[in-house]
């Protein structure tokens, strides 16, 4: 029977501070904490306006006035207004937006070719009428939020699972979603907070047409490449900028060259004035995912299982990936934004891991839910006494199907003719039913149309290769009565001969090249389809897949229950203190100050770098330090312009801001509101962050908004930006 928790966690209803009393630890300092921006007022305007902050919490995020929220924009996929993959600012009058160059880099590999390489060389409109359309991103505005805990909580009070609870909540949101747009050209969402312990609507705003403005070479925008990633000190030039357009009525609208640039209700002045140590920052963005209150056994998995099975499967892929990039500047460019966002998360993973085990994470949880256990012990509530034991149940149960799991995510769809031939797969599925047959054409006209940008970044010597070293991964790494029947075919017929196998799919799967999936798609035939080799192996995981769902999902749920359950406890147990919610992509504000640290035993490191440091670790033998001769010229003349701060030009800083993957391309914004920065990065001493905060080593990497203003000018020149942008010096 589920157990009724009565414990509401509406941040409307106590200050926000950590789980002080019952972590032993002190009460959440300012930098730490993503806060939602609905709440300022009440939990934090006291906090900031001593440490620095001139503006009203009205002027933070108003419903009826401009406020600096209607500068923030959500970078997402195109069709999706919720899911953000980064964050941007406007920053002038006619929609331009600022944000990173690795937000940026797929719509600026989409646009580049071997005769016109704008990832390599930059690329730098002088005119509306020279800007890109990038068909694949949405950004989105925040209209308005709003507490919907009472309807969801009251729908959901009756479920006798989590199954049926997840159904009356999503039918409950649907109907909040629908009432809060209806006669509106607005889009809405609802997230959960606190594993499902409260409910927020989010109404949004959202673009369709976003074009690609201004970004510099691939030698500034990606300076350090993996060498310096997650490192400080930095000399990244990290920004790229969008343009929002809208159609004459001043609504959203699809692309078209009749659209106008957006006119926002705010946009964020420039301050050339710098910055110091302790001075007063606020990030405001849109953090990704954070999980910092997993129980011990969810870190363990992670630790032990989880992290070194995706680090070891990365390293394989982009070796493979490098390999082939390195042959060809045609494959280089294909492969340029799949390298780089695979990549990414290989050296987080590897940083965390390390991270973990040198803050002695796992002894930290085991200690705190000691704490907890005691407590529930001594109280009247079941569910409080036995939730750490059915959350290690809901772990021990997860890890007999986690390295299938991971296997299948890193594995298995890291062959990109699998990912297709999984499409496939699903779509049979579909067809198999009268309602689906009815869109037969609708649905295979899809695919035929995303063929062609498919094919544009497809390689398939890479994938061949992916394919055959992952399988192999496969077959030695996951337990034996977890591996579908295709390996007995593989077994019997190739004698486990990964590269020959590899090689008999791609010669004999019309998913390897673009004219026979599309001869496939013209003559659909279900029997040509379960014939495919690359199918026939999609379809064999697909099965195994549906006999192991069940006990994903199962421990899954559990886990989840264990884990609302167990922060119901927590408030309960300390009623005088709550804790922010984890980020998961709704507008955070993020509060704290300039300020170095030390990295370690003797070495201390600085607040800020400056160009003389890039010019430092300049290397023209390597890729990864290249310094473009325009940017070197304009170094060796000193012609900083404005500016430049004591005869040099700042490149970036650091700040104890709270940020998570998702904040990338947020702005960094002084006590008065003027835009310092753009945050790109975290440290690597701090890799733990998305699971447990550490203050002493934790920072948020910025691009001095003056380096970036210097580039734009000085080596794109474009003046005309720099034009239509408000200065303040």
């Amino acid at each position: 029977m589920q157990t009724k928790l009565k414990m509401n966690w509406s941040l409307s209803c106590v200050a926000v501070v950590a789980l002080c009393t019952l972590l032993n630890i002190q009460p959440a300092k300012a930098d730490e904490g993503m806060w939602l921006t609905m709440f300022l007022q009440r939990l934090n305007m006291t906090d900031m306006k001593k440490m620095g902050l001139k503006l009203s919490a009205e002027e933070l995020y108003s419903i009826n006035k401009s406020s600096l929220k209607d500068a923030i924009g959500g970078l997402t996929p195109a069709g999706n207004f919720q899911n953000h993959f980064c964050t941007s600012e406007v920053i002038s009058q006619k929609g331009l937006l600022l944000t990173n160059h690795h937000c940026a880099y797929d719509a600026i590999q989409s646009h580049s070719t071997v005769k016109n390489n704008i990832l390599r060389d930059g690329f730098w409109a002088k005119s509306t009428s020279e800007e890109l359309p990038c068909k694949d991103i949405n950004v989105s505005f925040l209209v308005r939020m709003e507490d919907v805990t009472a309807r969801v909580l009251a729908a959901v009070k009756d479920a006798k699972d989590e199954g049926e609870r997840a159904k009356l909540a999503a039918a409950e949101i649907a109907k909040i979603t629908a009432e809060a747009t209806k006669g509106t050209h607005y889009n809405a969402y609802v997230k959960d907070f606190y594993k499902g312990n409260d409910y927020y609507l989010f109404v949004v705003e959202s673009f369709k047409d976003v074009r690609l403005v201004g970004n510099p070479a691939e030698a500034i925008g990606k300076f350090g490449g993996d060498t310096d990633n997650w490192m400080w000190p930095r000399h990244t030039g990290d920004f790229s900028f969008f343009r929002v357009y809208m159609g004459k009525d001043g609504k959203p609208a699809e692309y078209s060259p009749d659209n106008v640039p957006y006119v926002p209700k705010h946009s964020l002045p420039i301050s050339l004035k710098g910055v110091k140590p302790n001075d007063f920052t606020m990030v405001m963005g849109y953090p990704g995912r954070t999980d910092r209150y997993r129980a011990a056994a969810g870190i363990q998995l992670d630790m032990e299982e989880t992290n070194p099975a995706r680090i070891k499967l990365r390293t394989k892929r982009l070796a493979l990936m490098k390999e082939g990039m390195d042959k060809s500047d045609a494959v280089r460019i294909k492969y340029a934004s799949k390298y780089a966002s695979l990549s990414n998360y290989w050296k987080y993973f590897i940083g965390q891991n390390q991270g973990l085990k040198r803050l002695k994470t796992l002894d930290y949880k085991r200690n705190l839910e000691a704490q907890f256990q005691a407590w529930a012990d001594k109280g009247n509530n079941a569910a409080y006494k036995t939730v750490l034991a059915d959350l290690n149940k809901g772990y021990a149960d997860l890890k007999e199907v986690n390295l299938f799991n991971t296997y299948r995510g890193e594995c298995i769809f890291g062959a990109e003719i699998v990912q297709q031939a999984q499409q496939l797969y699903m779509v049979r599925q579909m067809l198999a039913k009268p309602e689906g047959a009815a869109m037969k054409g609708q649905v295979l006209g899809g695919i035929k149309e995303s063929l062609t940008d498919y094919f544009k970044d497809y390689n398939a010597g890479i994938d061949r290769k992916t394919l055959a070293a992952m399988l192999a991964y496969y077959y030695k790494d996951v337990p034996k009565a977890q591996h579908p029947d295709i390996f007995a075919k593989i077994s019997n017929e190739f004698d486990n001969d990964f590269n020959a196998y590899a090689e008999y799919v791609f010669d004999n799967s019309f998913l390897a090249s673009k004219g026979s999936f599309l001869e496939f798609l013209d003559a659909y035939s279900d029997e040509t389809l379960t014939k495919d080799p690359a199918y026939m192996l999609a379809e064999s995981f697909a099965r195994k897949t549906d006999e192991i769902r069940p006990k994903i999902v199962a421990a899954n749920a559990a886990i989840d229950k264990g884990m609302r359950t167990y922060l119901a406890g927590l408030k309960e147990m300390n009623p005088k203190t709550t804790a922010y919610p984890d980020a998961n992509s709704t507008l955070r504000l993020t509060y704290g100050k300039v300020i170095a640290y030390k990295g370690k035993d003797a070495v201390n490191y600085d607040y800020k770098t400056n160009i003389e440091g890039l010019m430092e670790k300049e290397d023209p033998a390597n890729e990864e330090f290249i310094v473009p001769t325009k940017l070197s010229e304009v170094y060796k003349n000193k012609d900083f312009g404005m500016y430049a701060e004591n005869g040099t030009v700042p490149v970036a800083f650091i700040t104890d801001n709270d940020i998570t993957g998702g904040n990338s391309g947020s702005p960094v914004i002084n006590g008065n509101g003027e835009l310092v920065g753009t945050a790109f990065d975290g440290n690597w001493e701090a890799m733990t962050g998305d699971l447990v905060f550490d203050k002493a080593l934790k920072r948020c990497i910025n691009v001095d908004i003056r380096y970036t203003l210097f580039i734009v000018e000085k080596v794109g020149g474009a003046t005309n930006l720099i034009q239509e942008m408000k200065i303040v010096r």
